[in-house]
């Protein structure tokens, strides 16, 4: 057997693991919805009629759905990249990852099963998301073909934020840290265009949220859900989720890889 072929049957052994541990605990997939529905729930019912009139004319409730649901399907990335980082450094700290240094599997197997198995869960928590919201209002006039696109752009920037969580659960000492590192993740969407239009923020904040990385994320999936134009907001996501992937995965592996000794 070629090395490829072993890196992917080891891969997919990890992954089986992996989706195993979400299916013993599925209560764990539901708690990570859990605070994207609420924040859902709150601005919509709280906030939206306040907030939804300031975007639009005519805006409401009804208006103001559809501009917040990008930056709620951003927290659910990133509620789930925390519990990934958790994940990772229970494997880290309990010794799992010793006897796998001793096991004749490849090295790339352990993250990629870690990887794969977060991305699967975070589209399971989405789906939740999304239905929580089409239960309350939520209706888009995106096509099929602009559907599969929102899917992409959520998948790659997942992709990107789930290997930065892989490396925030390797880097941390305790679980307890690695549970903390992750949290400014879920900040992102407030300090840019999630939940309110970044042209109503002071100077200095505004600057940040249009420069940050989820900012053009979230006006990719706004354009792509409602039917509009989405600019260059497109290659800004695509160049973000590519770096933020590729950085996050050399570091990941460079954690992974050093001499157990140095945690």
């Amino acid at each position: 057997m070629s090395s490829l072929s072993c890196t992917l049957a080891d891969s997919a052994t990890m992954l089986r693991r992996n989706l195993r541990h979400m299916l013993r605990y599925p209560s764990m997939t539901v708690l990570l919805a859990g605070m994207p529905v609420v924040f859902l729930l709150l601005f919509v019912y709280v906030f939206g009629g306040t907030l939804g009139a300031g975007i639009g004319s005519g805006g409401g409730r009804g208006e103001y759905i559809v501009y917040v649901m990008p930056g709620i399907l951003l927290m659910t990335v990133a509620a789930v990249a925390q519990g990934t980082a958790i994940s990772v450094a229970m494997d880290m700290t309990e010794g799992i990852i010793s006897r796998f240094r001793t096991m004749s599997i490849s090295r790339a197997s352990v993250l990629t099963g870690h990887v794969v198995g977060s991305l699967i869960q975070t589209m399971i928590t989405l789906t939740i998301v999304i239905a929580v919201a089409l239960l309350v209002g939520f209706r888009s006039d995106a096509t099929p073909v602009e559907w599969l696109a929102a899917i992409g752009v959520i998948a790659m920037i997942a992709f990107a934020v789930i290997w930065l969580s892989v490396a925030l659960g390797l880097v941390s000492k305790t679980v307890e840290s690695a549970s903390n590192l992750p949290m400014p993740l879920t900040l992102l969407p407030f300090l840019g265009s999630g939940f309110v239009p970044t042209d109503s923020m002071p100077t200095a904040l505004r600057w940040f949220a249009e420069y940050q990385p989820f900012t053009p994320v979230m006006e990719t999936l706004r354009g792509l859900l409602t039917g509009s134009e989405i600019g260059n907001s497109a290659l800004q996501t695509a160049t973000w989720s590519a770096g933020i992937a590729f950085l996050s995965y050399l570091w990941a592996r460079k954690l992974y890889n050093r001499d157990p000794a140095a945690r």
